[in-house]
């Protein structure tokens, strides 16, 4: 009965955690910060599952926990690609002039 009482305070406090986690997911000042708010969202997720598996005594919720690290994992490397290729594509705008800055006719040809 007492582990009963332990696994609803840690759920409660990850809970809250994992509250705080969307505030910084939300308002993260830069997209570094975002992405591991995401992450650390997952984590806890992850971490509320077992617990919720231990608590309620049922073996699946432990698969399914596992599936869902894989779709966490997968979800942040693919986000984490998405903004390097945006931070790659800023990063080069600014060295490729446009061809209206340029002297020349209008179809690029001198």
């Amino acid at each position: 009965m007492i582990y009963y009482y332990i696994y609803i305070t840690v759920l409660l406090i990850l809970a809250v955690m994992l509250f705080a986690c969307l505030i910084r997911a939300i308002r993260g000042p830069r997209i570094a910060d975002r992405l591991m708010a995401v992450n650390m969202m997952g984590t806890m997720v992850m971490v509320m599952i077992s617990v919720l598996a231990l608590m309620l005594n049922e073996g699946y919720l432990v698969d399914v926990c596992l599936v869902y690290a894989m779709i966490s994992f997968l979800a942040v490397v693919i986000l984490s690609k998405v903004y390097i290729g945006i931070y790659e594509e800023g990063r080069q705008a600014p060295q490729n002039p446009d061809s209206e800055d340029e002297g020349g006719m209008s179809d690029g040809s001198f």
